[in-house]
């Protein structure tokens, strides 16, 4: 089947779109990655996304304006990917939507919520479309996060020794594979969430995130302002669990640096890079991580890396790239697989990486032009992910 995976993580900048060939073959799921193309959110619609995000208030007309403005931006994206992708041919679309709340209750997640209306998406493309996909995990006892677990274990269950997949989006995921035990994944914290707010804030807006690390590579790390930050309680929990900007934000930052007065812009990137490799090292070393494998946005960061490979000396890293996983398009071309294992009535959460009480199947689909018609249910869950380029 063709499939189109649509993802905006917590950064809000832009929209992935990824497209794929996959099918089941036994206990393989094979995947052909197709390509990918990003398309950054409107100006507007941007602006519309980040003052509605906590702490600020909102209204529910707001809300409504939002599911519509991002619903079509998703839709644009789908027919774009649809024409350019996979030559007007393709089965269905998954999309993930744009998270503007992760309600997280004394470390048990009680809802969750994605915008970005699906019926956009199947009238632009007259395709189904599989979202909402973490709200079962979450009424299941699981965080709904991180959900790419699934097929972050495919894809390490064949590495020797403990392996890991790390993405680095607006929050740092982490998925561990070890011989003889059950796949453990969790938010390590934030990666580029209070980097990008510090960045907005700094330059009044005129700038969205830290380019190539230049701002942290000039700075110096407050070892009080880490001090501070690392004492956050989030850190301590035990995994599985799950955070988001709901925590990680602006308003957050400026408490901390209230009491750590005094500092240079470059000097605050510098703590924040090293907080999320800090935060991703104790994570590794915990669980005896010997490699780890990275994508998202923040694998382009130069300096939040070499603060990874100083901290982690004896772990090796490696891109999603090397697996055939293309680092930018991870998350979608995941969600892709998510979707399809929907389709074949198959669960797409791993128990032990969200906390839920059982593997549940995900998603709500929203019908397209034609007739919904879904195949046979397959026999059993995929042990193993082969990638074909």
């Amino acid at each position: 089947m063709r499939v189109i995976g649509l993802m905006s993580g917590t950064s809000y900048d832009a929209i992935e779109a990824a497209a794929a060939d996959l099918g089941l073959d036994g206990d393989a799921l094979h995947v052909r990655p197709l390509g990918h193309l990003s398309l950054p959110y409107p100006d507007g619609l941007r602006g519309l996304i980040a003052s509605a995000l906590p702490p600020a208030a909102t209204t529910v007309q707001a809300v409504c304006a939002l599911d519509t403005g991002i619903g079509r931006a998703f839709a644009t994206a789908a027919e774009r990917a649809l024409h350019e992708l996979c030559a007007d041919t393709a089965d269905f679309v998954v999309s993930h939507g744009q998270t503007l709340y992760h309600w997280v209750d004394d470390g048990s997640v009680r809802g969750t919520l994605q915008l970005g209306q699906p019926a956009w998406i199947a009238e632009r493309t007259g395709l189904p479309v599989v979202s909402d996909l973490r709200s079962k995990d979450v009424a299941a006892g699981g965080q709904g996060a991180p959900l790419v677990s699934m097929v972050d274990s495919l894809l390490l269950g064949a590495l020797p020794g403990r392996s890991a997949a790390l993405n680095l989006g607006g929050i740092a995921n982490i998925t561990i594979v070890a011989p003889d035990t059950e796949p453990l994944a969790f938010d390590t914290g934030p990666a580029n969430a209070l980097l990008d707010s510090a960045v907005r804030h700094f330059t009044n807006g005129a700038a969205h995130y830290d380019r190539d690390g230049r701002g942290a590579a000039a700075g110096r790390t407050s070892p009080d302002l880490l001090h501070r930050l690392l004492a956050d309680p989030y850190y301590r929990r035990p995994a599985p669990k799950s955070t988001g900007k709901e925590h990680f934000h602006l308003s957050y930052l400026q408490q901390a640096l209230q009491a750590t007065p005094g500092l240079g812009a470059d000097d605050v990137l510098a703590t924040l890079t090293r907080l999320t490799a800090v935060t991703v090292a104790d994570a590794c070393r915990d669980h005896r991580v010997t490699d780890l494998v990275v994508s998202g946005g923040g694998a382009h960061n130069p300096t939040l890396m070499r603060m990874l490979a100083e901290e982690l000396p004896d772990v090796r890293m490696r891109s999603s790239d090397d697996f055939g996983l293309p680092s930018d398009a991870k998350e979608a071309l995941a969600f892709a697989v998510l979707g399809f294992l929907t389709f074949h009535g198959l669960p797409g959460t791993i128990p032990s990486s969200t906390g839920a009480r059982q593997a549940t199947l995900l998603g709500s689909i929203t019908p397209g032009r034609a007739p919904l018609r879904l195949p046979e249910p397959a026999p059993r869950s995929p042990r193993v992910l082969r990638i074909t380029v």
